[in-house]
């Protein structure tokens, strides 16, 4: 396991939730998932909380709790969707440690999430179209702040894992080996 953070990031549904709870196992390895860290400091759903005090509140906390996470040594943080939207996320999360880019469709994700109710930014009259807008919007910024990026269609869990453990080893990224240019 490298001695830093592994961070994944992607939009909602790319799998970042139980590919890093299946990559912090194999790793043996603490898995940390900002958005639980959120509520747990909270103390209620994140969409509860976006109702109540807006985005913007949302993500000044988010940041906070995002420069706090990325200082762990040796674990695997899942992110939320959004927190690549800001520029001190971004900033923190590449260079404290590796992060990985879960890249998936809109229309791959339309079919994951299409009966959500928990994510707020979904709660819309069409969300296919959100999705897309929001894949128009992040992608870049995803792809900005990625060390590698693993398309993840047709892919299971574990051959995510499999996929994501290979390129951080082809990289140099576990072990403790210092990072290569990624």
């Amino acid at each position: 396991m490298s001695r830093s953070v592994i961070a994944l990031v992607g939009l909602p549904g790319s799998g970042k939730t139980s590919v890093g709870r299946g990559l912090a196992k194999r790793l043996n390895a603490d898995w940390i998932d900002s958005d639980q860290a959120l509520e747990a400091r909270l103390g209620c759903a994140i969409r509860d909380y976006f109702e109540a005090h807006g985005e913007m509140a949302f993500r000044d906390l988010e940041e906070r709790v995002i420069d706090e996470l990325s200082q762990a040594a040796g674990v695997v943080l899942s992110t939320g969707g959004g927190a690549v939207l800001r520029e001190a996320n971004r900033r923190c999360l590449r260079e404290r440690g590796t992060v990985i880019y879960l890249r998936a469709a809109p229309e791959q994700l339309y079919r994951r999430l299409r009966h959500d109710t928990k994510r707020p930014l979904l709660q819309v009259a069409d969300p296919l179209e959100r999705l897309k807008a929001l894949y128009a919007e992040r992608d870049p910024l995803y792809r900005e702040v990625a060390h590698f990026v693993v398309d993840t269609h047709g892919l299971s869990m574990p051959m995510l894992v499999s996929r994501i453990v290979m390129q951080l080893e082809l990289g140099g990224r576990l072990n403790g080996a210092p990072p290569t240019a990624g």
